[in-house]
């Protein structure tokens, strides 16, 4: 697996040279020299869920096995609101049109019209033009399938395996109102991995469950590009992934698996032990063929979520346990409100976390707080990214794509010049660092080697 040509590198470069104004003062207290080399390099985004290149836009719900969009109302941040000021640098970064947020119905037209114009100029380059205008040189896309101008080499695939954790009668675990919505959307997730593997009904036994189907999607997901799988499990239930008995998680299976999807209702407590199983089983997997595992781990979209039950504190027993010290686990979107509780996670070799989400509702200011802690304990294990969305007409994948990746390109300039200033780092050190943050620790992550001749390879 490869990053872009040289030629591409070179061009995406000259696109970051001046990725519009800065946001007001924050940029005049960034080290110039560190600030220039940070919006002039390509940069690898761990996590986003771009759309695919028109005329597939239009019908496409892949972006996401659990689309946010039609959940219970909760209080937005500021940043996902349509006055949200700083829209107005995107769109004209973007499209090159001067409004201002919130939009009428005149400048929504204007922007709808000067959107369709580019879609129309770059057709199946659009989604890739993007990455460009955002300096991104990868973009890792969480989706269920890749498809029209989303494919490797600029987009990387992490698919969704949140389903194959739970194949018994799920409606009395839909207890929320977004939950009603979203185990539906699992078992239809799970039909179509059935399809897939060939299967018309559940196997018998929980060894031929796991042999069937949980073992061959994976394959077949990493024979297809992934580099990692993604559980959104915090929007399901807890994180709290206890480590139960193969006997224990075959009983339950066996149990309960001849009601199928219409009737009966699974034990929690059992069904539980059969999840964290499965869990357990997909993880040392996916560290078996050198796929990561990833986590959402942020206070999440909805006003049901559970913020208790994504504290990343969870998942220690998991990142203590020997059998899964081949696997690499990312928390995603840098587990808020919990950042010193993921800070201090750092510690285990197998723990990674990078800063999506956070790069578009935190500002940067704030954001450095924090970012620079991490940095100051292992930087290492810190990835960029930005989580771009289609949030909203006004708020699309494009834009929360370009506004994240400003805002966390100044929150890293703000944390290393503020260690570089207190005489933590060196001016090179601090270089390296950015590098590092930008792209270099998750080439390691996922042994991705950049062509040589290309900007990051010289770097």
């Amino acid at each position: 697996m490869r990053l872009a040509t040289s030629i591409l590198f070179c061009a995406l470069a000259a696109a970051a040279q001046s990725p519009a104004k800065p946001a007001s003062s924050v940029a005049r207290d960034i080290d110039p020299t560190l600030l220039r080399l940070i919006n002039t390099t390509p940069a690898f985004d761990d996590h986003a869920h771009p759309m695919l290149s028109p005329p597939a836009d239009a019908t496409d719900r892949e972006f996401d096995a659990l689309p946010v969009d039609n959940m219970a109302p909760q209080s937005d941040p500021l940043a996902w609101r349509a006055d949200f000021a700083p829209l107005a640098d995107a769109w004209h970064a973007l499209y090159g049109v001067n409004l201002r947020a919130p939009l009428d119905p005149a400048s929504t037209d204007k922007l709808d019209a000067a959107r369709a114009a580019v879609k129309a100029r770059e057709g199946e380059h659009y989604s890739a033009w993007v990455l460009d205008r955002a300096g991104i040189g990868t973009m890792v896309a969480n989706r269920v399938a890749l498809g029209r101008g989303v494919r490797s080499p600029r987009f990387l695939w992490v698919p969704y395996d949140d389903a194959l954790l739970f194949p018994l009668n799920n409606t009395f675990s839909a207890n929320t109102p977004d939950r009603a919505q979203f185990f539906p959307l699992e078992d239809k997730l799970r039909a179509r991995y059935f399809q897939e593997a060939g299967l018309t009904q559940l196997p018998s036994t929980l060894d031929e469950y796991i042999a069937r189907l949980v073992l061959p999607t994976l394959a077949r997901q990493r024979e297809g590009g992934a580099i990692a799988i993604k559980f959104e499990l915090a929007y399901l239930r807890p994180l709290d992934i206890g480590n139960p008995t193969h006997d224990e998680a075959a009983t339950a299976y066996a149990t309960y698996v001849r009601y199928g999807h219409d009737n009966g209702r699974p034990d929690p407590a059992a069904y539980k032990r059969l999840q964290d199983y499965l869990f357990r089983a997909l993880a040392i997997e996916c560290g078996r063929l050198g796929m990561a595992v990833h986590l959402h781990g942020m206070a999440g979209s909805g006003r049901y979520f559970s913020i208790a039950g994504a504290n990343p504190l969870n998942l220690e027993p998991l990142l203590n346990d020997p059998h899964l010290a081949n696997t690499n686990f990312v928390l995603l979107h840098g587990g808020w409100p919990f950042v010193r509780e993921t800070g201090a996670l750092l510690q285990k070799p197998n723990f990674y976390l990078d800063i999506s989400q956070q790069a578009i509702v935190i500002p940067a200011r704030t954001l450095s707080v924090w970012l620079r802690e991490w940095l100051e304990l292992n930087p290492e294990k810190i990835l960029f990214a930005t989580d771009g969305y289609p949030y909203s007409p006004a708020l699309g994948w494009e834009e929360s794509t370009w506004l994240a990746a400003r805002n966390a390109r100044l929150a890293l300039g703000l944390a290393l010049t503020g260690m570089e200033r207190d005489g933590e780092i060196t001016p090179t050190r601090a270089a390296e660092l950015a590098h590092m943050v930008l792209h270099k620790n998750a080439e390691a992550l996922y042994r991705i080697h950049p062509t040589a001749g290309s900007p990051t390879a010289k770097q």
